[in-house]
């Protein structure tokens, strides 16, 4: 890809045609996703130094310093090949930053078919599914650690008893200082989810102090516009963030539920004698729907076809 359209696409000076081309070339194939993020962290990187030695000697006008930061990132990305490489397998720690310093918030979409893992300022750990949008910022504030999620996340919270930390959802807000949890909120659907591995969360009404504490190997879900409290019944759901697809005892039109969502296309059922059977597996989530489709054909009769434009399948 294009190194000034990168560039552009973070800094949020690209054009429609250029969003909508960098979300093409995205979701075209999983090294690309990879690619963004090394280059991303290495834009990171080379703003807050850059940002730090400005300060130290002038305050420049906005267009000159972007001006600089871009010339400064091209010629790093010449010679600096293996860097961003390198970058793809290590984590990212950002330093401390001055306690004057503003908080600029930064945006990881994940791709259909793909998922992200990234590690917060504060140490705490997030993967991230399918179709996600996450925002958070680049340091969090004395007092609290709010990030937002549209999608999917896993959280490994890093405990801090002083600043609670936020995961603000479309539907709710999750609250917490140290735990590990899993939210699906994808906006625009009927679906929001809050299961608890480890500590305690409080589930927020937006705008209210007050909400539902969860327990751990609980779970609360939206269930005919209500909130409903479960024991959690399949844990082999979160290893999604270890790229895998889990149905247990699920029926077939809530397995297409399930594709439809995380690889981000449409699945015509016509095959009503399917309808009622459950299924029951793990899928790698790398090798795409028409895998999966193909190992469920082993034991049910059903036919599928797909329509690359449309980007339907039809089952028959």
């Amino acid at each position: 890809m294009n190194q000034e359209l990168l560039i552009r696409y973070i800094v949020g000076d690209a054009t429609l045609e250029e969003k909508a081309e960098m979300a093409e070339w995205l979701d075209s194939d999983p090294s690309h996703l990879r690619e963004f993020l090394a280059f991303r962290k290495l834009y990171d990187i080379t703003l807050w130094h850059e940002k730090k030695k400005e300060a130290q000697i002038t305050n420049p006008t906005k267009s000159k310093t972007e001006f600089h930061i871009r010339k400064l990132i091209t010629e790093a990305l010449k010679i600096a090949a293996v860097f961003v490489v390198a970058l793809l397998g290590i984590r990212y720690f950002q330093p401390s930053l001055p306690k004057n310093e503003p908080v600029a918030m930064q945006t990881i979409f994940v791709p259909a078919g793909q998922r992200a893992e990234l590690t917060l300022t504060d140490s705490t750990k997030v993967w991230l599914n399918a179709k996600t949008t996450f925002t958070f910022p680049n340091h969090f504030s004395a007092d609290s650690r709010n990030v937002t999620l549209n999608g999917e996340g896993y959280f490994d919270v890093k405990s801090n008893k002083k600043r609670p930390f936020i995961v603000k959802t479309e539907k709710y807000n999750i609250k917490v200082w140290g735990t590990k949890f899993n939210v699906m909120a994808y906006s625009g659907i009927n679906i929001f989810e809050t299961s608890l591995l480890e500590g305690s969360v409080e589930l927020l009404k937006p705008g209210i102090e007050k909400g539902a504490m969860i327990l751990p190997n609980e779970r609360i879900f939206i269930d005919n516009n209500q909130l409903v409290r479960a024991p959690i019944s399949n844990f082999n759901h979160f290893l999604w963030k270890e790229g895998l697809i889990s149905f247990d005892n699920e029926t077939f039109p809530e397995m297409v539920s399930k594709l439809e969502l995380y690889f981000d296309l449409k699945i015509n059922t016509k095959n009503n004698k399917i309808l009622n059977n459950r299924y029951t597996g793990k899928f790698r989530t790398k090798d795409g729907v028409e895998h999966i489709l193909k190992v469920l054909q082993l034991s049910n009769k059903f036919r599928f076809t797909i329509d690359d434009k449309l980007n339907i399948i039809t089952i028959e």
